[in-house]
């Protein structure tokens, strides 16, 4: 009957921390380049003992934890808006900024101007070209091409003001330090990507909608309400077991 206890609490425990993933990401379903957590599982099998067999088998004994935590590749839908300083990524990869606290990454390319010239993203981290480097736009119609490269036209003609850097953190795993900011998991640098373009005039919305995401909620809270009931038969029983047998010892 131990085993099912155990099996019981890491289940409960595995959905809790699955449900910490869906409250977030049902959290940032309006947020521009917003890609949702997934929760990955394994099954661990308890080791058997011979002295003390399992009274309900492998089924009881195989434990689910979570392993790790990794982002949806899907595309969020691509939404136009008119704005030439909005961007939107088609394709696997993520506009470079710098931050605070470094290098990030991220797909929210809601970009605009700060008072000196710098493109920067709505808090004010410097967006980058290739060589990490801040892109000064200097006044004029600002005209994007697929490849990032940023001119602008102005009465005296048309300059390149500098290409925005389209990267891919390739075998590194991507994982989120907050709702649209992102960082690879061994901290090495991204590689320019080559199959991802840049479309001028519109953002990239999370690639989880509301709907969707009160879904994937309310079907891991049922789970982890499931466990908590199991966990309580257990805890019933051993508790009648106590009463009951110990009483005639």
């Amino acid at each position: 009957m131990d085993s099912g206890l155990y099996s019981a609490y890491t289940a409960l425990l595995s959905r809790t921390t699955a449900l910490d993933i869906a409250a977030d990401n049902l959290a940032n379903t309006s947020t521009a380049g917003f890609h949702a957590g997934r929760a990955s599982f394994q099954g661990v099998l308890a080791e058997a003992q011979s002295s003390l067999p399992s009274q309900v088998g492998t089924a009881v004994n195989s434990f689910s934890t979570i392993v790790g935590r990794h982002l949806s590749d899907l595309q969020g839908t691509v939404q136009s808006t008119g704005n030439p300083l909005d961007l939107a990524l088609n394709g696997t990869g993520y506009f470079m900024v710098r931050t605070p606290q470094g290098v990030r990454y991220t797909r929210d390319g809601e970009f605009q101007l700060s008072p000196t010239g710098t493109l920067t993203t709505r808090t004010g981290d410097a967006v980058l070209d290739a060589s990490g480097n801040a892109i000064n736009v200097p006044s004029g119609q600002i005209k994007i091409s697929p490849d990032g490269t940023l001119s602008v036209a102005a009465d005296a003609g048309s300059a390149i003001a500098g290409r925005i850097a389209v990267m891919d953190p390739g075998s590194g795993m991507v994982q989120a330090e907050s709702a649209s900011l992102y960082t690879t998991s061994d901290g090495s640098p991204a590689k320019p990507a080559t199959g991802a373009t840049i479309q001028q005039g519109a953002i990239e919305s999370a690639n989880l909608d509301a709907v969707q995401g009160t879904v994937q909620l309310l079907s891991i809270q049922r789970q982890a309400e499931m466990m908590q009931r199991a966990l309580s038969v257990f805890h019933n029983d051993f508790d009648k077991t106590a009463s009951e047998e110990l009483a005639r010892v």
